[in-house]
């Protein structure tokens, strides 16, 4: 059985989930259903990152101890990824007890092997990035991501030797270019390879400024670096050191779905603490965009922070899995509007996908006993469907999401037609049984295949489509689905429809396009 791995980064647990933490979520879990209906063995880890100095402050300001801290906030995102039905295999959480004692074995094979180092460092630090930054990067004394200014800090700590690494890494990105995608982000990893001052970096904190995280075996005084602990989750999650089996039959990570802010991390210190371990590397590091909210930037002092949780209460899981996939390339930023997402989520799935469905089965009730009809004809449509379900399936793969929901729903406005300029309620009436019942075959056909390219996205809409067309089983398909002829023609002629009523119903206060 091919094999399929996605993971996500993990998130701080300092502030409660928001929709930008969603977005990532939801793509990797869009990731997995894609590959598990196609016969994948897959594995869905994501998780939440509870050490260092902003979790340490976060929890003195809420007057708890860091782990019960860490406890009340990882039941939040756990609830709001379940809220979301996402469908990940392993939440880790680097509290865990084997997190420790991988971090701290592979601490001490790179110390004992020479590539970890004890030496003396001054620098400024940003809290936010939890790394040290360079005055040249900063915009007026800021980091320009945290829009704060870093500290100066002076201590003895650990360094790994990366510039060991930098050569190995350069050339594993230029004889992989699909490594690091988008290609973009690619070129500006192999740019920051050619800064000379890019050197060997900090692994440590010592424990005067940091207390909160996995103390360095031999030295009590020292702390791991968050980044060495966060990264490392990655192998923790599927069972190095702890599960051989697991281990073998998932690693390497198909795809590590992160932020483009934390490229530099995953695509130069991650591969050089890999490289160094002798561990293979990951296929793929995509770093997608960001999310804004009306056009801003996410964040608590504009006050446009956008709870999940809420927006599933009032939608549904469906709605906000579909609207922040569709709106945007993946590898751009996309924005989020409550009139637009209204707009969308009705205009295609409530209106051409949901009306489809509603007239295409009440004519089966009235013109085929409620049986899909033995007539399996011979059309353009069909011709154009096999065309579209290889766009479709090329699309997902290069996580073109936006692109291949608007290919399934190319599909849809096509069947939508074709039932308009067929009319199979003329055929009926004028008694051409044989056509009309023909027309309601295809479309039937049309709305299985709609019903599997939209699971990913609205998994719960696509599994009541599948079980009004009569199904009882999961969706999925048999053999090859890269085999569009393979595709044709499954939905099984006698088999009773449920015409149940709607599936989607209208968000309220829609805003219609003018």
């Amino acid at each position: 059985m091919k094999k399929y791995y996605v993971t996500t980064a993990i998130d701080y647990v300092n502030a409660a989930p928001h929709i930008g933490h969603a977005y990532e979520k939801i793509a990797a879990d869009v990731i997995a259903r894609f590959y598990r209906v196609r016969g994948y063995d897959v594995f869905f880890l994501t998780g939440v990152d509870e050490h260092g100095s902003k979790v340490e402050k976060s929890a003195q300001a809420a007057g708890k101890t860091p782990q019960e801290f860490c406890d009340e906030m990882a039941a939040k995102f756990e609830h709001s990824w379940k809220n979301l039905n996402l469908t990940y295999d392993h939440f880790m959480r680097t509290t865990e007890a084997r997190h420790e004692k991988v971090v701290q074995s592979l601490f001490t094979k790179l110390k004992d092997q020479g590539d970890i180092y004890k030496a003396t460092y001054n620098g400024l630090y940003c809290e936010g990035c939890e790394d040290f930054v360079r005055e040249i990067n900063l915009v007026n004394g800021n980091c320009h991501i945290h829009q704060k200014p870093p500290r100066e800090l002076a201590e003895e700590n650990y360094f790994f030797k990366l510039t060991k690494y930098k050569p190995a890494i350069k050339k594993w990105l230029e004889e992989n270019p699909d490594a690091v995608q988008p290609d973009g982000r690619r070129k500006e990893v192999l740019n920051q390879l050619a800064d000379e001052e890019l050197g060997d970096f900090s692994v440590s904190r010592s424990r005067k400024s940091l207390n909160w995280g996995f103390a360095i075996p031999g030295d009590e005084d020292q702390v791991i670096y968050v980044w060495m602990d966060a990264l490392t989750n990655y192998i923790t999650g599927v069972g190095y050191q702890t599960d051989d089996e697991l281990f073998k039959r998932f690693w390497p990570a198909d795809l590590h779905l992160i932020g483009k802010d934390i490229t530099k991390f995953h695509s130069i210190y991650w591969i050089a603490f890999l490289m160094a371990a002798g561990i293979e590397l990951p296929k793929q590091i995509f770093a997608h965009g960001f999310i804004t909210v009306e056009g801003q930037k996410i964040s608590k002092s504009l006050g446009n922070v956008i709870d999940p949780n809420a927006m599933v209460e009032h939608y549904g899981a469906d709605a906000v899995r579909y609207y922040l996939m569709s709106g945007t390339p993946f590898d751009q930023d996309g924005d989020f509007s409550v009139a637009d997402f209204r707009r969308k989520v009705n205009a295609d799935l409530a209106n051409s996908l949901g009306n489809l469905l509603n007239r295409t089965l009440t004519l089966i009730d009235k013109n085929a006993g409620g049986l899909i009809p033995d007539a399996k004809p011979e059309n353009d449509l069909r011709e154009k469907a096999n065309a579209l379900h290889v766009v479709i399936e090329n699309h997902m793969k290069k996580l073109e999401f936006a692109k291949a929901i608007d290919a399934t729903f190319a599909l849809v406005d096509q069947t939508n037609k074709y039932m308009n300029d067929e009319k199979p309620w003329t055929h009926f009436k004028e008694g051409k049984m044989k056509e009309g019942h023909e027309v309601l075959f295809t479309s039937v056909e049309m709305l299985r295949r709609a019903a599997f390219h939209i699971y990913p996205f609205a998994p719960k809409m696509a599994s009541d489509i599948w079980w009004q067309l009569g199904n009882d089983d999961e969706i999925g398909i048999p053999g090859d689905s890269d085999k569009p002829d393979g595709f044709w023609d499954m939905v099984p002629v006698g088999q009773k429809v449920r015409n149940s009523g709607p599936i989607f119903k209208r968000l309220e206060g829609d805003e219609e396009a003018s």
